[in-house]
C-alpha cells in the first residue's frame, strides 16, 4: 500500500489560505479549531517563507507514543488517526507534536478542554466510513471515496502535496533540479525520518 504523507514546498506557498479554508468547509471544522494553518517565518524580512502546516502523519507519531489511553492508531496507509471516545482531553499530545497539530475547543486545565482535534488526512476516523457519525466527529472521509485531502487539492500554487509519499518526494525532486535550487521539503525529516535526495 501507499505510505501517505504532505509535502509544503515553501519555494511555492503565497499564504493564500486556500488549504485553511478548504480544510475548515469540507469538515465544518468548530470555530477555534484550525486543522491546517499557514505560518509565515521571518515575516517582511530576506528569506521569508510562508508553509503550510498540520499533522504530518509521522512515521513514528510521538503524540502516541505519549497518549495515556492510546486513542491514536495508524491506518494501513500510514495516517495517524485517533478516537474522540477514546481520548481524555490531557493535552500530552499537543506538547509532544513539532508540528503543533493537536487542537482544542477551548482553554482550561486536564480534562476541561474537550476532546482533541487535528487533521485526519481527509480519512475520517474510526466509525463506519461514510457514516454521520464519523463525518459529525472526524469530517469528510475523502480517501475512503479515492479523493486526495482536499487542502493540497485547493493550493492554487501546488505548494501543498498529498498522496503517496514515493510520488510526492518526486516531484518534488523535479521541481528541485528544474529551479536549481530548493528550501528543503518542509517537516519531512522530523516526521517521516528521511531526507529527500535530488
Amino acid at each position: 500500500m501507499a505510505r501517505m504523507k504532505f509535502l509544503c514546498d515553501a519555494d511555492r506557498c503565497i499564504e493564500c489560505n486556500a488549504c485553511v479554508t478548504a480544510c475548515k468547509n469540507e469538515h465544518e471544522v468548530p470555530w477555534g479549531i484550525n486543522r491546517r494553518r499557514v505560518v509565515t517565518i521571518n515575516d517582511g524580512k530576506p528569506g521569508e517563507r510562508s508553509i503550510s502546516m498540520a499533522c504530518m502523519h509521522c512515521t513514528d507519531a510521538p503524540c502516541a507514543a505519549v497518549c495515556p489511553v492510546n486513542c491514536f492508531y495508524t491506518t494501513a496507509d500510514a495516517v495517524v488517526l485517533h478516537s474522540k471516545d477514546l481520548c481524555i482531553g490531557c493535552g500530552y499530545c499537543f506538547y509532544a507534536c513539532p508540528f503543533g497539530a493537536p487542537q482544542y475547543p477551548k482553554v482550561g486545565n486536564f480534562g476541561s478542554r474537550g476532546k482533541m482535534d487535528k487533521c485526519t488526512f481527509c480519512a475520517g476516523g474510526p466509525e463506519a466510513d461514510g457514516s454521520k457519525e464519523e463525518y459529525e466527529k472526524y469530517g469528510a472521509n475523502r480517501l475512503a471515496e479515492g479523493k486526495l485531502p482536499l487542502c493540497a487539492e485547493m493550493c492554487s500554487t501546488k505548494s501543498l502535496l498529498a498522496g503517496d509519499g514515493e510520488i510526492i518526494a518526486q516531484i518534488y525532486k523535479e521541481r528541485v533540479m528544474k529551479r536549481g535550487y530548493g528550501s528543503g521539503a518542509w517537516g519531512w525529516k522530523t516526521a517521516y525520518r528521511e531526507t529527500i535526495e535530488s
